[in-house]
């Protein structure tokens, strides 16, 4: 069944959307919440499904959707309609992305049948080596690392975005930049959320740090809800960037303003050097795709950890009826909780830039090998523990975790010409590390990258190293269906949660046959391999006694997703935003 027949079905049996929505707002519960996800909850906005015929844009905030909207709406091609986008998500949403961070796009041609990704993944600086999170022989406390210059990576959004832009781009580039400089130079409004994470004031980097301090907490008071601020400054660089080009980021006044911040932060100064700003180049890479059912899932190949992880558990899942399950019970969250530990074992051992540390790709996704790790789920029970497997291709490795925070953003585009971008961006922590520059906040992505090198004198696949890119769950997806159609674009923020997120969103969609609408309203639960999480206030919570009986160490709390999704039916395109944040989408 295609998936434009995915409305077409009985939700008597299911949990509706307005049912989900009215069950969250009404039912109360005390989450726990862990110390290092700082990600701010401010409530549920319900949704609509948004219906149009000829193009759609889903992403974080309404100002960037109206700004991709318009792009399209002027004929632009899916590319162009992401960039305008992302340049004004890094206005609007600086908690979460920017152009100072990095993005996985995935890109489709309709005409050329082609599908491509752009890795715009941060690099770290090429004298980085293990030492880079030490001090005095023994690892930084994750709180201190990711403050300041030394967890910055060289930026890769803009280069990926150029790369896409030369290949794909409809519109002349400079035309892409107005809306963003606009609103840059003549204001915007201060959303609910920013004021939130401002207001909680966990980036101690941010808080602290000139010029952040000072644009984000004006007279030492955070940003208030409703409150219209400019940024003259980042328009000033974005009307640099729309006349010359990427160039004029990489190089030039903003580059050697960008080193000067990294190198001499009063916090963690880095190492960026000049040469890494102008050397760095964004990279197009083959696709992952896997069947299931009757389609074709597709996702990011390393450095993302997140297609891959999203594709073993789904091929672990496929040997499974998910469709006889309803969502939200006992038996549908045990076995997707099951595959979810499964993978993100593997995750902890093997995955981390190919380029540097060989990834057993093929033998984590190779379907004999998912069918044994599958055998392993007991029907009733937790596994007591899960481990990495041994995939063809292995090589002796730690097992090493690092710290990956919420604070990212999606964005779902297709134009009138059928062509589509999933994009997932990010400046990790919530306000990256707290340095500005011209406007535009640094990430803190090498965090994503080990503290450790070396764990019982076993080395870790994610280790720091000079040029290397850290390890990223991005997740943005797209599935096709029998006849090489596309028909759904999604992903989300989470930080290593985004795997959970992405992989329930499909199963909604595939096996369950939800609409966006409802598939999207679901209550969220994750399993990274540590505990279960169930979204707090859903009806999921009432699982828990159950779920603990089973073995499950199960916790209570937000689980803030931000799915932003776009299917292609037979009667045009549907997009949706997730209520968990403050997006939108609109179409024409």
């Amino acid at each position: 069944m295609k998936l434009f027949y995915l409305f077409l079905i009985n939700v008597s049996v299911l949990l509706s959307s307005q049912t989900a929505i009215a069950s969250m707002l009404l039912q109360q519960s005390v989450p726990q919440q862990e110390v290092r996800e700082p990600e701010a909850t401010t409530g549920l906005t319900e949704q609509q499904l948004v219906r149009s015929k000829h193009a759609m844009v889903a992403a974080a905030h309404p100002l960037a959707v109206a700004a991709g909207q318009r792009i399209l709406a002027k004929g632009g091609s899916a590319v162009d309609a992401a960039i305008a986008t992302q340049l004004m998500l890094g206005l609007v949403e600086p908690q979460s992305s920017g152009i100072g961070g990095g993005a996985f796009i995935l890109h489709w041609h309709k005409a050329s049948q082609r599908l491509t990704s752009f890795d715009g993944r941060e690099q770290a600086p090429a004298t980085a080596g293990a030492d880079l999170f030490s001090h005095n022989g023994k690892p930084l406390d994750w709180r201190a690392a990711y403050v300041g210059g030394k967890s910055v990576g060289v930026p890769g959004v803009l280069k990926a975005l150029a790369m896409a832009h030369q290949q794909y781009g409809r519109l002349p580039w400079p035309a892409l930049f107005d809306d963003a400089i606009t609103a840059a130079e003549q204001g915007f409004t201060v959303t609910p959320r920013m004021a939130k994470h401002l207001a909680m004031g966990w980036n101690q980097g941010v808080k602290t740090l000139a010029p952040a301090k000072d644009y984000f907490y004006p007279d030492g008071q955070a940003l208030a809800a409703g409150k219209t601020i400019t940024n003259p400054e980042y328009g000033k660089l974005l009307r640099a960037i729309a006349k010359d080009g990427v160039v004029a980021f990489y190089q030039g006044e903003n580059a050697e303003a960008l080193v000067k911040t990294v190198r001499s932060a009063a916090t963690n100064p880095g190492a960026i050097s000049l040469e890494d700003l102008r050397n760095y180049q964004a990279v197009e890479r083959e696709v992952l795709c896997q069947p299931y059912r009757q389609y074709q899932v597709c996702g990011m190949a390393p450095p993302s950890s997140g297609g891959i992880a999203v594709l073993q558990i789904l091929g672990i899942l496929s040997g499974f009826d998910l469709a006889k399950l309803q969502p939200g019970s006992v038996e549908a969250v045990h076995l997707i909780s099951q595959a979810a530990r499964l993978a993100f074992a593997d995750r902890e051992r093997f995955l981390a830039d190919a380029d540097f540390s060989p990834v057993p790709v093929a033998g984590l996704l190779d379907p004999a090998y998912l069918a044994s790790r599958a055998k392993l789920i007991n029907p009733a029970r937790n596994l007591a523990a899960v481990a990495a497997g041994q995939p063809d291709g292995t090589e002796p490795l730690a097992d090493a975790a690092a710290i990956e925070f919420e604070n990212t953003s999606h964005l779902s585009v297709v134009d009138q010409y059928g062509n589509g971008v999933s994009m997932t961006t990010s400046i990790e922590n919530v306000f990256g590390s707290g340095l500005m520059v011209n406007g535009y906040l640094l990430n803190n992505q090498l965090t994503d990258f080990s503290l450790r090198a070396e764990v019982n004198g076993k080395l870790v696949a994610n280790r720091v190293e000079g040029g290397k890119r850290p390890r990223s769950s991005m997740a943005p997806m797209m599935v096709f269906d029998q006849d090489n159609n596309l028909t759904l674009l999604t992903g989300s923020p989470g930080g290593s949660r985004i795997i959970n997120y992405v992989a329930q969103n499909l199963v909604a969609v595939l096996d369950w046959q939800l609409n966006l609408e409802q598939a999207i309203n679901l209550p969220r639960f994750t399993h990274r391999n540590d505990y279960l999480a169930l979204e707090a206030g859903t009806p999921l919570a009432a699982l828990a006694p159950e779920l603990e009986a089973m073995g499950y160490q199960v916790r209570l709390q937000d689980l803030n997703s931000g799915i932003h999704a776009v299917a292609i039916t037979a009667e045009g395109l549907e997009g949706v935003a997730d209520p968990r944040r403050e997006g939108t989408a609109a179409g024409h």
